[in-house]
């Protein structure tokens, strides 16, 4: 809690009207009222990942950055984290740029996904046409790393061609 009003302050917004939206948001993302009042560094990391989402949304922002939001969280935190992202895409007309390694994360958040090699956008477009462009003919469906695998000309090394 103090977090976010020390946030809000930050922008401008006034602890008396946040309180109570910060009470109903917390609750709303599942946070455990014991977590409330205690300080950051005691919360979990997806929770802290969760409350500097939250606290760069006070402001209403038109766009948010995320960088690897994902990183490092076990499976259900990353998924929490997944699903939070993705209403925010849906319910507050918010651009999220975000960056990731995680392509299948980048194909259940994003509109529009860039492919970069060697620091320079290889092709961006949406999803499903970014797969149109490296069709499969092995039998299984096409995947955002078989895109970046295909125009990044890079190819998996089979265990026989690793030097031992």
């Amino acid at each position: 809690m103090e977090n976010l009003l020390y946030g809000a302050r930050l922008y401008g917004i006034q602890s008396s009207q946040i309180r109570e939206q910060v009470l109903t948001i917390l609750k709303r993302l599942n946070i455990p009222d014991k977590y409330i009042y205690r300080p950051m560094e005691e919360m979990s990391r997806c929770l802290q990942k969760k409350g500097a989402i939250f606290r760069a949304l006070l402001s209403s922002p038109i766009l948010l950055l995320l960088d690897e939001p994902t990183t490092g969280l076990d499976p259900r935190s990353k998924k929490e984290v997944q699903t939070f992202v993705g209403n925010l895409r849906q319910n507050h007309n918010t651009t999220i740029p975000l960056t990731t390694h995680d392509m299948v994360e980048a194909d259940q958040l994003c509109d529009r996904v860039a492919i970069m090699d060697s620091r320079r956008i290889a092709t961006m477009d949406k999803p499903e046409r970014l797969k149109d462009l490296a069709k499969q003919s092995n039998g299984h469906e096409t995947t955002l790393e078989d895109v970046f695998l295909e125009l990044t000309g890079k190819q998996l090394i089979k265990d026989t061609d690793m030097p031992i």
